[in-house]
């Protein structure tokens, strides 16, 4: 029998917060980790040692959080019940020299990051946002949440063959946003300008990882405001859910560890300390079962019985282009989540762990549907499939369904937030 759903439409609202706080992984990872301690998690670091203390824990590096809750009476080799995503969403990033410009603009040096749909970064007004490095070897969030850059689009009158043969975009020479006047490019502005804003001193800052982002904050959209536009639904909505599941998870009688692990560097292929495709999950695992006192056969014992649930976002049929869908799987927004099936293992899914996720939706009461690629279009993937392979466990791949994937700014049902994360509630309580 199912049970009642512990969100709705409220969690969408704070959904929207989420995002607009979480101009980079940093500030995720950082707003993450407050809304765990509020639900009673702690920090660990991991150059402490690790104790077998029973409830919730949490570990950061970089733009990665891993959260984990040890129930009362679990035994060194307990299962673990994970929910995977990713922090980190395509966008422009500022390079190591950035202070650039020419015929008396002022410009900002920008490197892409992951494959953006480069258009809709065009006109937009843009802030900018990360992690600085100072002096002494700590780490600063900066958040300049203001428009401040824009990468103004040529106009028409200038390039006439665009309306024929369509915007084409160099990616070197195009995409570097202006922020003021001057013929003096000065080296250093830049990040001079940064310092001052954050209230640092000249010259503090020794290095940095810094992102451009939309301002334009995220907003109910349609005549019955059933939608909802806003920036990194890929892939901070299953973040947002998987942290809001894990700190709602009834904690008694758990067969499971429950364990929320949200990576950066995704969208450029995993391989780093803070990837799905890095040593961090497999450690974090690993030390919770020593700490228990468990020994490499309870590791093994605790890992063939662990379930991975990958929740990305996917790709809702769209009513303009519905010929480059499978043409018997058209999610739909609002319909719940999307369970993603790729035989070529681009998805992680196979026959039981599909089965698996029935099961927790069943118990949800929450509507689930099927999403495969059509056969003549190439697969994206997911960091289901490296989760899968470097962990030796059983993973599932699913998602919400949107509009406008890797655009500035994208597109979901008002509804799917919420019974995305009724559905990992369901999965983490086992």
């Amino acid at each position: 029998m199912s049970e009642p759903p512990r969100f709705d439409r409220g969690h969408t609202d704070d959904l929207m917060s989420f995002l607009t706080a979480s101009p980079s992984p940093y500030h995720a990872v950082a707003g993450s980790a407050e809304r765990l301690e509020k639900a009673g998690f702690r920090q660990v670091v991991e150059t402490d040692a690790w104790d077998g203390t029973t409830g919730g824990k949490y570990v950061l590096r970089g733009g990665a959080i891993v959260a984990w809750y040890v129930p009362e009476g679990a035994a060194p080799h307990t299962p673990f019940r994970i929910v995977g995503a990713h922090t980190d969403s395509p966008n422009l990033r500022v390079k190591p020299l950035p202070d650039t410009g020419a015929h008396g603009w002022r410009q900002v040096a920008v490197e892409i990051y992951g494959g953006p749909l480069l258009n809709s970064w065009l006109d937009r007004d843009l802030g900018l946002a990360g992690r600085v490095t100072l002096r002494d070897g700590s780490t600063r969030l900066v958040n300049v949440d203001r428009p401040l850059l824009r990468v103004p689009q040529l106009a028409i009158h200038l390039d006439r063959s665009v309306s024929a043969e369509g915007l084409k975009l160099d990616k070197q020479r195009h995409l570097q946003p202006v922020w003021g006047l001057g013929n003096d490019v000065r080296d250093g502005d830049l990040i001079a300008f940064v310092e001052e804003t954050a209230g640092l001193a000249a010259g503090e800052v020794t290095g940095w990882d810094l992102m451009v982002h939309s301002v334009e904050p995220p907003a109910y959209l349609g005549r019955d405001k059933d939608l909802v536009a806003g920036p990194r639904m890929d892939n901070l909505l299953s973040v947002h859910a998987g942290v809001a599941a894990l700190s709602a998870v009834s904690v008694g009688n758990l067969p499971s560890i429950p364990v929320l692990a949200a990576f950066d560097h995704e969208e450029n292929g995993s391989q780093s300390d803070t990837g799905a495709d890095g040593p961090l999950l497999g450690s974090v695992l690993e030390r919770s079962v020593f700490a228990r006192g468990g020994s490499y056969e309870d590791r093994a014992r605790a890992f063939a019985s662990t379930v991975c649930l990958s929740s990305d976002t996917g790709h809702a049929v769209h009513p303009n282009y519905a010929e480059r869908h499978d043409p018997t799987h058209h999610p739909r927004v609002n319909g719940g989540p999307i369970l993603k099936v790729n035989v070529n293992n681009r998805y992680a899914t196979d026959g039981s762990g599909r089965a698996v996720f029935a099961a927790a939706c069943e118990k949800a009461g929450v509507p689930f549907q099927s999403f495969v690629s059509n056969n003549s279009m190439p697969c994206g993937t997911t960091i289901g499939p490296i989760t899968a392979a470097r962990h030796g466990i059983k993973t599932v791949d699913i998602g919400a369904a949107i509009l406008s994937m890797h655009s500035a700014r994208e597109l979901c049902g008002a509804d799917d937030p919420h019974l995305l994360a009724n559905a990992l509630v369901a999965f983490l309580e086992g």
